[in-house]
């Protein structure tokens, strides 16, 4: 693996960073393609998309680090990732961070809830000891290798213990070495500033999960009210699933794919995206019978 893309200084270099959530390598590439300058790795989606079950903890450090892995492969952009409770204890919490390392991401989040773990916007969460959370990231500091590597702290504690709650906690996760810290749940746009308003000298992330408690608010609300990263992890996938649900409703009243031929994405738009030229290309300089253009009719 190269050198890994740094997250870090784009938070040096931005005001505020938004950061479209995946559940692919091809979706990943679409973000590089549109302009964003990184990518999310979203737990819920990578869990849905791969294994068609909930966000409960059930994906394994080996299936979402190979995901993370292929998601890094594709893009030249830092690549962020959802990392669930670690994985584990502390000491699981190590391996973690090495693995995520070694695929390429470029930081990770780990979230101070019990095993197994619920989609932060749901109810019946538990949170584990603020001071087993403090061990996690220890362990996680000690365990990094590349000083670029992103450490987030995320507290789901507001749900359980309050505001007052989350904030203790984000304050001894900011001082036990979390590099960012990500409040959960919040449920107003006064509640994130007062959060920012009570933790600051560090970076916050805010999460703009749509169909949750967080209140629509937009990247640049977010940055006035003292937020460095937004990130929209599930909206990518919600987009497409919403598409191919009328697709597939069509195609089975009418038994063809013709109408909705203006909404596909054409085949020279994926090969462009894709690189397939590059492919071509090698093919042609490499293979002693070339390559053959992918979009020829012959």
């Amino acid at each position: 693996m190269g050198q890994i893309p740094s997250f870090r200084r784009l938070m040096k270099d931005k005001d505020v960073i938004s950061v479209p959530g995946t559940f692919n390598a091809l979706v990943a590439r679409l973000i590089e393609a549109m302009g964003f300058d990184a990518v999310y790795c979203t737990g819920a989606g990578i869990s849905t998309s791969l294994l068609g079950l909930p966000d409960i903890g059930l994906i394994s450090l080996t299936e979402m680090t190979r995901m993370v892995g292929y998601v890094c492969g594709a893009v030249k952009l830092p690549v962020i990732s959802d990392a669930d409770t670690g994985f584990g204890n502390a000491i699981n919490v190590i391996r973690t961070v090495r693995e995520f390392e070694r695929v390429g991401a470029a930081g990770i989040h780990i979230e101070d809830q019990v095993a197994p773990k619920r989609c932060g916007h749901v109810a019946g969460k538990e949170v584990v000891s603020a001071g087993e959370m403090v061990g996690k990231i220890k362990a996680a500091v000690a365990a990094r290798t590349n000083p670029e590597f992103i450490l987030i702290a995320r507290t789901d504690a507001k749900s359980v213990e309050g505001l007052s709650g989350a904030v203790e906690r984000a304050k001894q996760y900011r001082d036990a070495g979390a590099d960012v810290i990500f409040p959960e749940a919040l449920e107003t746009a006064e509640e994130f500033s007062q959060f920012a308003r009570a933790v600051p000298d560090v970076p916050l992330l805010a999460n703009m999960t749509e169909f949750g408690k967080t209140p629509y608010l937009s990247v640049e609300e977010f940055r006035q009210l003292g937020y460095k990263i937004v990130i929209f992890p599930a909206s990518t996938m919600r987009i497409a699933m919403k598409a191919i649900e009328g697709f597939l409703r069509e195609l089975k009243e009418t038994g063809t794919a013709r109408d909705a031929l203006p909404r596909m994405q054409t085949r020279k738009e994926l090969y462009d995206l894709i690189g397939y030229s590059q492919f071509t290309a090698w093919e042609n300089e490499f293979l002693l019978q070339g390559g053959v253009d992918p979009l020829s009719k012959t």
